[in-house]
């Protein structure tokens, strides 16, 4: 009896059958010889070794005879039950591999429907993109079918009017050479009968010239005798009586001297008249009281009586530093009118559309003085006039009661460098003229020039000048303050009022005018108030009569737009002396 696996059992004895043994092995043997390879391969397959046993068995008898026979068996389950739990891990682990399989397959197989959808989706945009087209292409080909058809109806009918107009031209001329072949049938035989009338009647017309040429020499002839025997008569009795030859030569003198002293006093008259009444040639506007310009414009020059002093910048929109100094300016010219003091001399200059001429009216008006505007491009022209017609320009400023705000625009035009070679002998006649009557201060006007280009100024202008301001274009801050103001002037204030056919549909006004003036870059002030009549000629144009934030932004664009047409017109001088003009001011 032998302990194996805590379990006492009987192992039986074999009998040992050596020869049996030899003989079966020997049988097998010759067997395996009779057999083929195949069947010997497959018959090695279940073959059964059992030495294996035999081994076990004389181990575990080995161990029943032990004195550790128990140690060993509990380490033997022990091993065991290790040997099961790792098999057990082992199906587990093989299992949770056979789970990451099925998983990783899982998401192998979702890969690839995703991949296929995706494949799928691309062919049916392809599909959808390739049908796009070929509608398109057909629906290209129905047009350019229809249009072919279109212009063949237009060509057919084209044709066909060119026909009648041809058939209908050709009937008028037709007519008219009838009528003219029958006008010459009609004059040719006129001309055949009076021919023929004259030379019936050729005696009878000569008979009658001569007739009237006697009566005419007698006429003349008696005519002569009579003035010379009336002037002889004259004569004589003028020389026999000295007397009368006295009183004709002294009525002859005194003649001769009323007709020289009207003449001086009509020109003594006629300047007085112009000097206190009317205005020089030269000056373009002028609120300065004038008979003539009461008897044109008696509305306006009773506004002009009735309109208050006001503020030097109302309605001028400016850079702050430039407003402070135009005020400071205003202050000093009103105390100087009032206190009837001497004026100073400005040039303003800068870009066009800046503002310059509006402050000009705006300080007279502060001030209370009249202004008087003049251009100097209107003096070149006049020639060897230029002189007397300046002269004539500061003695009317001088006869100024209340003080004359003289402005001279574009002055560059005459008072340009005498060392210049485009200056004519005329043009520096009128500059002497003007550094004549401009040497000294003068309490009666105060000269204000204005120029684009003032570096062309003589040396000699620029002493007569006390101050010097510099007008620059708008920037984001002005450029967003006219904007809004042109727009409650030629937008809201119109819409309020009820005029016809004007109104404004609803929006962000706030948002919008910050964006235009935004667009509205380089633009000066007088470019963005054409804008805001620009708006309202949209809103005339409009079918309704209603003005839409696209409308106004529309507008705003094109004006842009034209603005940089404007300045790509310039040429390369052009442009560097506009940019010397701006200086890169106004920019933000």
């Amino acid at each position: 009896m032998s302990w194996l696996f805590g379990y006492k059992s009987k192992v039986p004895e074999q009998p040992q059958m050596p020869e049996s043994g030899d003989q079966s092995t020997a049988g097998q043997a010759a067997g395996d010889q009779t057999l083929t390879k195949a069947e010997r391969k497959a018959m090695e397959a279940y073959r059964f070794d059992s030495s294996a046993l035999e081994r076990a068995a004389e181990a575990a008898r080995t161990l029943e005879k032990s004195r550790n026979a128990k140690e060993a068996l509990d380490l033997s389950k022990l091993q065991e039950v290790t040997r099961q739990q790792e098999y057990m891990a082992k199906v587990k682990e093989y299992e949770a591999h056979i789970e990451n399989s099925k998983v990783e397959q899982k998401r192998v197989d979702h890969e690839e429907r995703r991949k296929t959808l995706i494949e799928e989706t691309k062919q049916q945009q392809q599909r959808a993109q390739y049908q796009d087209q070929l509608a398109r292409k057909r629906y290209e080909e129905q047009l350019s079918q229809q249009q072919r058809v279109q212009e063949e109806n237009l060509r057919k009918q084209e044709e066909s009017v060119a026909k009648q107009e041809a058939m209908r031209r050709q009937t008028i001329e037709h007519e008219m050479d009838l009528r003219e072949k029958n006008k010459m049938k009609l004059l040719e035989a006129e001309l055949r009968a009076k021919a023929k009338v004259d030379r019936e009647n050729r005696d009878l017309t000569l008979e009658q010239i001569r007739l009237k040429a006697q009566e005419n020499r007698i006429t003349v002839m008696e005519g002569i005798k009579t003035a010379g025997s009336v002037l002889g008569a004259g004569a004589q009795a003028l020389l026999t009586d000295w007397q009368k030859v006295v009183a004709a030569a002294g009525g002859l003198s005194l003649l001769a001297l009323g007709v020289y002293s009207a003449k001086g006093a009509t020109g003594v008259t006629a300047r007085y008249v112009e000097a206190r009444i009317g205005k020089p040639s030269l000056v373009n506007e002028t609120s300065r009281f004038s008979l003539l310009e009461a008897v044109r414009h008696p509305i306006q020059m009773f506004k002009r009586f009735k309109s208050k002093p006001a503020d030097a910048l109302q309605g001028i929109v400016l850079q702050p530093k430039l407003e402070e100094r135009l005020r400071d300016i205003a202050i000093a010219t009103k105390n100087t009118k009032n206190n009837r003091g001497y004026y100073r001399n400005i040039l303003m200059h800068g870009p066009p559309g800046t503002g310059k001429t509006m402050f000009v009216k705006k300080l007279a008006t502060h001030s209370n003085m009249d202004y008087a505007i003049m251009t100097g491009g209107d003096v070149v022209p006049l020639g060897r006039d230029s002189v007397t017609a300046i002269h004539k320009v500061f003695d009317w400023a001088n006869t100024s009661r209340r003080g004359l705000l003289l402005f001279i625009d574009e002055a560059d035009a005459f008072l340009r460098k005498r060392s210049s070679e485009r200056i004519s002998e005329d043009l520096r006649s009128a500059l002497n003229a003007f550094l004549y009557r401009t040497g000294e201060q003068n309490p009666r006007f105060m000269l204000v020039l204005a120029s684009n280009t003032p570096e062309q100024f003589d040396y000699a202008i620029n002493d007569r000048l006390d101050e010097m301001v510099e007008f620059t274009l708008p920037g984001l801050e002005e450029r967003e303050r006219l904007v809004r103001l042109y727009f409650d002037k030629f937008v809201l204030q119109p819409a309020a009022e009820g005029k016809k056919r004007f109104k404004v549909e609803q929006w962000d006004y706030s948002a919008c005018c910050s964006k235009m003036a935004k667009l509205c870059k380089g633009m000066s002030g007088r470019e963005i108030s054409k804008l805001g009549v620009s708006w309202q000629a949209a809103c005339y144009a409009s079918e309704d009569g209603v003005l839409t934030e696209k409308m106004v932004l529309d507008r705003c664009e094109a004006a842009v737009n034209q603005h940089k047409q404007k300045m790509a017109w310039l040429s390369e001088q052009e442009q560097l002396d506009h940019k010397s003009i701006t200086g890169g001011r106004g920019s933000e």
